[in-house]
This record gives C-alpha cells, structure tokens and sequence, in this order.
C-alpha cells in the first residue's frame, strides 16, 4: 500500500509540475495575443478621434479637449469645400467655358458637406456618441487635452494629446503581473508612453500616433 501511496503522489506531482510548466509558457502568449486584439480596438477608436480633432481644427483653428463638443461637431455641422467645375485637361470644355463666361469664369465652386456622412459613414450615431470611450475599459473615457503653444521664436502651434493607458484596457485580474511587466517596460527601458496615444501637449508632431513608431 505504502509503494502505491507513493507512486500516486509521484504521478500527481508530475501532473501538477507538467500544469505549471503549461500555465508558465501559455500565460505570456495569451497575453500578448489579448493585447493584440485590444490594442486594434482602441487604435480604431483613436484614429478616428484623430480625424474629428482634425476637421474641428481645420474649422476653428484649433482642437478641443472637450468629447460633447467634438461629438456635436461630428454628428450636427458642416465643412466648406471647393471643387473642380471641369477638367482643367479638357481643353475643349474649358475653352468653351471661357467664352460663354468670359474673365468672370473661375474654374472653382464652392459647397457644403456634413462632416458626419463625409468622414464618418462607417459609423452609427450611436458609435460617435461613443468615440469618448476606451473599448475594453468599462466606459472609461479617453484622457483628452488641447492647448495653444507659443514657441521660442513665437510660432503659434495648436497641440492635441490623446491617451488610453494599459491599464484601462488590458486584463488586470487574469493578466496582472503581465501588464505590470508591460508597463514597467515601457516607463523604464524603452521610455515610450504605456498605452496607446496620439498627439503631444509639448510639441507639434502632426498628430502622430505612437501606435505608428518604428
């Protein structure tokens, strides 16, 4: 009885050891595989964060911090455009244009366009209602900031910043140790942001996001 007694806590051992050499390996490739995954949603989302702070400032001269002002530009106003009245290559149109018209022809008209069916069309009303939002996060929103900065030589520059760290989106329960590991790495070896960003409150940078660093 006592050899079977001890065969069986040998065999149980092996199992348990064998468990833990499995959870030791397979924890890091799901995470990094979870990472992937969340980090595709918020980058989405951001991007088109990015694009509304764009045409907004493309608007007013300047981005805003604020999500129900950026949403309401989204969903409720419009942008001017300019087009192309004829190919300015079709000489014959162009020739007869001018003559009907004479110098008051301009080869150029101007329109309206909804910023939401124009740059938006992939989304739902409810989806830009949302854009505030880090996917993954339980409704936490993005950190959003806007400034007006004055450079050494007195140039004017609107700057932008929008962030979604690790922390509010990757598993923190099941994943804890590894998303300390990832943070750390970022604050201290490779001196990035810990999460996904756009923008910079110091600096123009055209808005680049850190998701597109080499």
């Amino acid at each position: 009885m006592g050899k079977k007694l001890l065969q069986l806590v040998l065999a149980l051992a092996a199992v348990g050891l064998g468990f833990y050499v499995y959870v030791l390996i397979s924890t890091p490739i799901k995470f990094a595989e979870e990472q992937k995954i969340r980090e595709k949603a918020v980058i989405t989302r951001i991007k088109d964060i990015r694009t509304a702070e764009r045409q907004f400032k493309s608007k007013y001269q300047h981005f805003t911090a604020d999500f129900d002002s950026l949403i309401n530009f989204v969903l409720n106003e419009t942008m001017e455009g300019e087009r192309r009245l004829i190919d300015e290559d079709d000489s014959v149109a162009m020739a007869q244009a001018r003559k009907k018209y004479g110098r008051k022809f301009k080869n150029v008209e101007k329109f309206t366009y909804s910023v939401k069916d124009s740059l938006f069309k992939h989304l739902s009303e409810e989806d830009v209602k949302n854009l505030r939002y880090i996917p993954y996060s339980d409704n936490k929103e993005f950190y959003l900031e806007a400034a007006i900065l004055t450079t050494e030589s007195k140039i004017v520059i609107p700057t932008v910043e929008c962030r979604a760290p690790y922390i509010n989106f990757l598993d923190t329960v099941v994943y804890r140790q590894e998303v300390i590991n990832l943070v750390d790495q970022c604050l201290n070896v490779l001196n990035k942001y810990p999460g996904i960003k756009f923008g910079a409150m110091d600096r123009g940078n055209n808005e680049a996001g850190n998701w597109e660093e080499l």
